[in-house]
């Protein structure tokens, strides 16, 4: 589904992504690993439109995407969430979802006067499946509290329901785990596979947890230093030197080695 070739994407002197290539196939949970500063979250906004590459390119289903601005590729099916939840807090948990589809009709005050029996309709069609993806993720409960007042890990449920009101493709997560607990962090988890497996949604998740990337994800993806380090199965990867040696440097590398040999 997305093709990322020779991307480079620099600040100045400092290139935080320096000829990244890589494949996310359709229908995969795709784990996306390495060190702080490797380029992770930079290559995820420059996929996802926040940010133009320097150079390279990404396509999506064959078209090239690059440059492209995120409402765009919102409509493409293309969407990304963040290491800080971006709520409406003053909104309750429900009205936070049923803002995202695009192209309501009350968004017009043509229609808010003159067709209101199709603003009305239309709204509660938004409410319904507001209420069907509260129920799936489960979190009806919280469906009238501001958003403000849910906890960090329910704020991360909130994102990903987001991903739900649309007709979403891709999914790109950036560190969903950060600052959740492990009951929430399994309920996450939980979700992203049930999404895959019944919804057809393809993912590609940063995370530094690696249970949780061990749990959901194949194949996993290693950055280092802005460039793709590894790729393969979990334990390829985790057992690759070169991706122990970004992770920890050479002095533990063979106490890392020795360790993963008595399990």
């Amino acid at each position: 589904m997305i093709v990322v070739e020779d991307l480079h994407r620099h600040f100045g002197g400092f290139r935080a992504v320096d000829g990244a290539s890589l494949t996310i196939r359709t229908g995969t949970i795709t784990g996306l690993i390495g060190p702080n500063g490797a380029g992770k979250s930079t290559l995820f906004n420059v996929i996802a439109g926040r940010l133009p590459p320097t150079s390279g390119r990404v396509l999506m289903d064959g078209e090239d995407i690059s440059g492209l601005a995120p409402h765009v590729l919102f409509h493409k099916g293309l969407l990304r969430t963040f290491q800080i939840a971006h709520e409406f807090g003053s909104m309750t948990v429900r009205e936070n979802l049923m803002m995202v589809p695009a192209d309501q009709a009350g968004e017009t005050i043509w229609n808010s006067w003159f067709a209101r029996g199709r603003v009305a309709a239309e709204e509660r069609r938004i409410r319904d499946k507001a209420d069907e993806v509260l129920d799936f993720l489960t979190i009806s409960h919280l469906a009238d509290q501001k958003a403000a007042n849910i906890s960090g890990g329910q704020k991360k449920l909130l994102e990903l329901g987001r991903t739900m009101m649309v007709d979403a493709k891709i999914v790109f997560l950036d560190e969903v785990g950060a600052g959740v607990n492990r009951t929430l962090l399994n309920t996450i988890g939980d979700a992203i596979v049930r999404l895959n497996k019944e919804r057809g949604y393809t993912f590609c998740v940063i995370e530094h947890d690696m249970d949780f990337i061990a749990r959901l994800c194949d194949p996993v993806i290693c950055m280092a230093e802005g460039k793709v380090l590894a790729e393969g199965t979990v334990d390829e990867v985790k057992n690759d030197e070169r991706v122990i040696e970004a992770y920890l440097g050479t002095g533990l590398k063979n106490k890392v080695k020795e360790e993963a040999s008595h399990g």
